[in-house]
């Protein structure tokens, strides 16, 4: 047997024994991971606008800038994990651990600023934004790249995101809770403890058998010479942008459409995360029976349906939004855990597993961040133009908030929705 039979071997016996064990000590850095996103592109807008008076124009455009920074740096950062990989997993898991350090101290630093001049104040945002995103990539596409050299069938595959996924929603309800519960301080150190611990579990995961290959490492700009990919990373994009825009708002809608109390707002993030976690397991018996890409136009739907009902929301309406909360968090459920699934799928179809996951998913969380980007950059100053401000009791401005928040990003799902079906569903055999 030759040096690379033997190698796929390998690779084969280990996608045969991925059972809950090796799952959640491969997941579990998706818990940090996940939980310090939300304070990031949930409540950081939210906070600096209302504790530190920063005008909402203003920070759409100290986040466009580092969230653009942040994308472009994602391409780079892929190439950078390829060559790593083609090292050991000892480097690997080193360049993680300081990635993991720098992520703890640029979130420290940002969300407990010196300065409260509004100038400094926005320069330090910025500074510390682009630090605490780059770890924040950094640590992602090494833990991305690892979970897809693992390989398997679509079931396999599902299981892998779905453990990374599940834990990070896990993540993200702590993350929702904690700093109304608890406070900032508690929320800081909590996250250290889950990043400590998410990487002791790493260096204990199933490490992927990488075939040996001709050449060091993949193009930076090999994935766009896949069609497969181009078409996949179009569906994501679109619907990552329905995604983020309310991500971006739902802050704004809570505390001024609906006007509800500030000790609720847990009760909706929590009942939406959770959701979502509960019945990833769920989703994963419908991609046995249907498939990935089907089971993602599924959970698309159910968000269309869930946001309509949204926009009939008014002043009191509390119960509701938490319904709505949780049927968009079961909808969640297929966002996060198949499309990179199906980028997986993509990357053993064509041949490059094992040497090009960092260039492929170096693109992907481009694609994510740049979706962020628009959702804060465009959406905000857009609302500051038509007239919306924090705290607005105008129905104009009110309404102006309600299409932003449940309209737009059901048109963005439609279009998403359309184009998975005729680039990818209507193509499969």
């Amino acid at each position: 047997m030759s040096a690379e039979n033997a190698a796929s071997a390998k690779h084969r016996a280990t996608r045969l024994v991925f059972g809950w064990q090796q799952g959640w000590r491969y997941g579990l850095m998706g818990l940090p991971l996940a939980f310090v996103a939300l304070p990031l592109y949930v409540v950081l807008p939210n906070y600096y606008a209302r504790e530190f008076g920063v005008p909402l124009a203003t920070l759409g455009a100290v986040l466009l800038g580092a969230r653009l920074f942040d994308a472009f740096i994602d391409p780079l950062l892929g190439r950078w994990s390829d060559r790593l990989y083609l090292r050991s997993k000892g480097v690997v898991l080193a360049w993680a651990a300081l990635a993991a350090f720098m992520l703890g101290v640029g979130f420290t630093l940002l969300f407990f600023p010196p300065v409260r001049e509004l100038f400094a104040l926005v320069i330090w945002a910025t500074a510390c934004l682009m630090l605490t995103y780059a770890a924040y990539s950094a640590l992602s596409i090494l833990h991305q790249s690892w979970g897809a050299m693992l390989g398997g069938d679509e079931g396999q595959r599902s299981r892998v995101v779905a453990w990374r996924e599940g834990l990070g929603l896990l993540g993200v309800v702590l993350a929702s809770i904690t700093p109304v519960a608890l406070g900032l301080p508690a929320t800081t150190a909590l996250f250290y403890v889950a990043l400590v611990a998410g990487w002791l579990a790493w260096r204990r995961a199933p490490a992927p058998a990488v075939v040996p290959r001709p050449r060091a490492t993949a193009s930076l700009w090999l994935p766009f010479s896949r069609p497969a990919f181009r078409s996949l990373l179009a569906v994501f994009m679109v619907n990552g942008i329905a995604s983020a825009i309310p991500a971006t708002l739902i802050l704004f809608f809570v505390q001024d459409r609906l006007q509800a109390p500030a000790a609720t707002e847990p009760l909706f993030l929590g009942s939406y995360f959770l959701c979502a976690a509960l019945t990833i397991p769920l989703w994963l018996r419908v991609v046995r029976a249907i498939g990935l890409a089907r089971t993602w136009g599924l959970g698309m739907v159910l968000s269309i349906a869930v946001f309509i009902f949204a926009a009939q929301l008014g002043t009191g309406d509390v119960t509701a939004f938490v319904v709505v909360c949780a049927l968009s968090g079961i909808a969640l459920g297929t966002d996060l855990a198949l499309p990179s699934a199906l980028l997986a799928g993509t990357i053993q179809a064509e041949g490059d597993q094992g040497h090009a996951e960092g260039a492929y998913f170096g693109w992907w969380n481009f694609a994510t961040k740049l979706n962020l980007a628009l959702a804060a950059g465009v959406a905000l100053p857009a609302l500051a133009l038509l007239g919306y401000a924090p705290g607005a009791r105008d129905e104009a401005a009110l309404q102006t908030l309600t299409f932003a928040y449940c309209l737009l990003p059901c048109a963005l799902k439609a279009l998403a929705g359309t184009l998975l079906y005729t680039l990818i569903i209507r193509k499969s055999p």
